[in-house]
């Protein structure tokens, strides 16, 4: 065995081949792979092989569209088969709000360029001959499913990798990682010590106990899952005499998938009484085993397969595939970058494996190898969750997960499961108020405010929700007076030193400003892609408060510390920092009234430090709504008594605290754009606009800057813009297609129903050449082609009197 690599990948199911075979393909040859058996051993092996591409992510489809596309390239590399079965496959809709999901779906795929189509029920008859339609609405038809042979697969990512000079150690089960100080790595097996530049997680059921080697807690858990092979079917037997395959079958409401196998059906379930499984670790021992059938768990969900595919209960069963494989809490794979390490690397969590694995390969391959992946992948980055995340926070969401794996996914759905995790101290004080909770990376947010028979839960629905009439009235408070909303969700970042300026000067696109002021900055991946989008308060020279989305704050945390340098000093104050913020007409004469400091000559984008009430705050002159508005950071210790401070002065005006719902309908009054929305990893600061913030003419060499001067010379193509849409009962959300002259040619980013204008907004990128003329188009909303009209000129305040007045 070799004792020296650049990467060594642990762990030798679907994903650990993947990522070996693409760091080959990138152009990496000195990688190897590690496997405690045989190839396959763990879930790979038993695992149904079926693969899609629809997802919620429209990123996440696009490497599932990725992964399904390379098995034939496998074959024609490798000369093994992958056991290809491009069937097509349904997935059906009982109700509304399933067909309204599909719908929304199918919008999507449009300007993915994905041949997916809504069908009715004769058509699914036709397709699909064995599915009972009786209460069927409709249907997802997806000519690129399929399914495949789970063991050739893998083995076919193992040659090509072998191909292109990784090497591959079976029967090699490693016992320790240890980071040496110039961040390389020491491997331990019990085949001796491989010292490798990089370490790859892709330990699949055993991810945690790899992660617990380094010291790293990785949020997964394995779901025992079962699925049943009949014998065989006769009209399986008669459609293969006509060389034909029956389609991939997904039945959300009976919570089951169906495909052939050979010439019967196989049928497996994501069922409620689902059973965590190895909860406190896996066993070492494990590896080609299964798990004790068990029907009890999925008798209710056998019986409703009965009544939806009456074939399955005319036949035997042939064989009872019960096996765990592993979930992250949100169902998505932990790819990337560990947080706070050096050259460690995430492969994990990957449950649709035979969907995903090439998608995840390519990905982090990119990553390592080019420092950036082509997409952006935040749906998938280990970062997406913080450390404190827990055992006993990931068992409850991993269940729920699982449970929900077939319902309906809304856009404004909150899962109660593991909540509330982490509160700050208004907590009960909202709450008495009538706060209806949203969550973000694991704090409790208030998202409206319920005053006497406004309801307490907000209903889960892709039209406007019953929160519609809360959210317009905390919407005219603000436009009309003064409204008071938490700051705690916002990621806070402290930056200190002799070298901070200069070090902001070359992280930040945009101007450092001065003691005292504030600044907008767009931050840069060395491609020009936006990294985050940041205000810059600058508290004394060598002092500065960065504050940027608090969901993304170990993303942005990662990114600050891989290019941290000797005299600057960076922290993540993101729960040590909290407050309020008070915006709307009247903010001025509230805050007056709190603070002993003369506030009339502070101007916009100001920053100072001041005494409110008893307690110490930064406060800074800018808002979110795009109105007068004042942010009022301190300490947590402190944030009750600032609120009694503002709360008791602004009696006198009427103040009304309000919620993430208002805020976002706010913001769309102004066109401002929202972080992984109008602003992610996939588009640059040109094509959003974010480029008027970009100070071109600083000296400094700041990250990101050729491809940002490049596209000053050669103007992107798209350009985000606004319409004003006619849009029913059911407002843009994101990912919309947009239509002229029936054709697609952009597509929306975000959306909602300003209430202060009584109008629906959508937030999109369009063609520049087809700008001119202000073209009407449609978008399709659920549907429906909607009549949208390009508007420029913002809703509220358009020439900045009252923000910045």
């Amino acid at each position: 065995m070799q004792t020296t690599t650049r990467v060594a990948v642990i762990g030798g199911g679907v994903i650990g081949t993947s990522v070996l075979y693409h760091l080959t393909k990138l152009g990496w040859s000195d990688v190897m792979l590690l496997e405690r058996s045989e190839l396959t051993s763990g879930s790979t092996w038993h695992a149904a092989g079926g693969f899609h591409t629809l997802n919620g992510d429209t990123n996440m489809a696009a490497l599932q569209g990725y992964t399904i596309r390379l098995y034939k390239e496998l074959e024609d590399i490798t000369g093994m088969s992958c056991g290809l079965h491009h069937v097509g496959g349904l997935t059906l809709a009982d109700n509304q709000d399933r067909f309204d999901m599909l719908l929304a779906e199918r919008a999507k795929h449009r300007f993915m360029g994905l041949e997916t189509e809504i069908v009715g029920p004769d058509e699914i008859r036709k397709i699909a001959p064995v599915t009972n339609i009786e209460g069927i609405i409709g249907a997802l038809y997806d000519p690129l499913d399929g399914h495949l042979d789970p063991s050739g697969t893998t083995h076919a990512y193992a040659r090509a990798a072998r191909m292109g000079g990784a090497s591959i150690e079976t029967q090699c089960r490693v016992s320790d990682t240890k980071q040496r100080a110039d961040g390389t790595w020491d491997v331990f097996t019990d085949k001796g010590v491989v010292h490798a530049e990089h370490v790859v997680n892709a330990g699949g059921l055993w991810a945690r106990e790899v992660g617990a080697m380094a010291g790293i807690y990785f949020p997964l858990l394995p779901m025992e899952h079962q699925y049943i092979v009949t014998e065989d079917v006769p009209m399986i037997v008669e459609m293969a005499k006509d060389g034909k395959e029956h389609p991939h079958v997904m039945d959300p409401a009976g919570e089951s998938y169906l495909r052939q196998e050979g010439r019967g059906l196989c049928i497996g379930f994501y069922e409620q009484p689902c059973r965590p499984w190895a909860v406190d670790g896996t066993s070492w021992d494990f590896g080609q085993d299964l798990l004790p059938n068990d029907f009890d768990k999925i008798e209710e969900s056998i019986t409703f397969a009965y009544n939806r595919f009456p074939d399955l209960a005319r036949v035997g069963v042939k064989n009872v595939i019960h096996g765990p494989f592993t979930f992250a809490p949100d169902g998505n794979p932990l790819v990337g970058p560990v947080p706070g390490m050096r050259n460690y690397w995430s492969a994990c969590g990957v449950m649709a494996g035979f969907s995903q694995g090439g998608g995840v390969g390519l990905m982090l391959a990119q990553w390592m190898i080019e420092g950036e992946p082509e997409r952006d992948t935040m749906a998938m980055d280990v970062a997406r969750f913080g450390d404190w995340i827990t055992p006993g926070y990931t068992l409850p969401k991993v269940i729920e997960n699982y449970q929900k794996r077939f319902s309906v996914s809304y856009p404004n759905e909150e899962l109660p499961a593991a909540r509330p995790h982490r509160t700050t101290p208004m907590y009960d004080i909202l709450t008495q108020m009538g706060a209806v909770w949203g969550q973000q990376f694991g704090l409790e947010v208030p998202n409206y405010f319920a005053v006497g028979d406004e309801p307490t839960y907000e209903t889960p629905s892709f039209r406007r929700s019953n929160a519609f009439e809360a959210t317009a009235r905390e919407v005219k408070a603000v436009r009309g007076g003064v409204g008071i909303n938490e700051l705690h969700n916002f990621g806070k970042y402290r930056v200190t030193g002799p070298k901070a300026r200069a070090w902001l000067d070359r992280i930040m696109a945009g101007r450092v400003p001065s003691p005292g002021r504030v600044s907008l900055s767009p931050m840069l991946s060395p491609k020009g892609k936006l990294i985050g989008d940041f205000t810059i308060s600058c508290l004394a020279q060598d002092h500065f408060q960065l504050t940027a989305s608090y969901g993304s704050q170990a993303f942005h945390f990662r990114w600050f510390q891989a290019h941290q340098e000797p005299g600057v000093t960076l922290c993540n104050i993101s729960d040590q920092r909290t407050g309020f913020q008070i915006a709307g007409p009247l903010a001025r004469n509230v805050l007056v009234a709190c603070t002993r400091s003369d506030i009339t000559d502070m101007k916009f984008l100001d920053v100072r430090r001041l005494t409110v009430g008893s307690a110490d705050c930064i406060v800074q002159r800018l808002s979110y709504t795009g109105d007068l508005g004042f942010e009022i950071y301190c300490d947590p210790m402190d944030q009750r008594s600032l609120w009694h401070t503002l709360w008791t002065a602004g009696q006198a005006h009427a103040i009304t605290p309000f919620g993430m719902r208002a805020m976002m309908s706010l913001r769309l009054d102004k066109f401002f754009g929202s972080w992984m929305a109008e602003y992610s990893p996939d588009y640059t600061a040109a094509e959003t606009g974010l480029d008027r913030f970009i100070h071109f003419s600083k000296d400094a060499a700041f990250i990101g800057r050729g491809a940002a001067e490049l596209d000053r010379t050669s103007p992107p193509r798209r350009q985000l813009v606004a319409f004003e849409v006619d849009a029913g009962d059911a407002d843009v959300q994101g990912y919309e297609p947009i239509w002229l002259h029936g054709e697609v040619v952009g597509f929306c980013t975000s959306g909602g129903f300003s209430h202060h204008a009584g109008k629906s907004i959508a937030l999109g990128f369009f063609p520049v050449k087809r700008l001119k003329g202000a073209p009407e188009v449609h978008i399709e909303i659920l549907g429906k082609m909607r009549p949208a009209r390009l508007v420029h000129d913002t809703l509220f305040d358009p020439d900045g009197t009252r923000m910045r007045g």
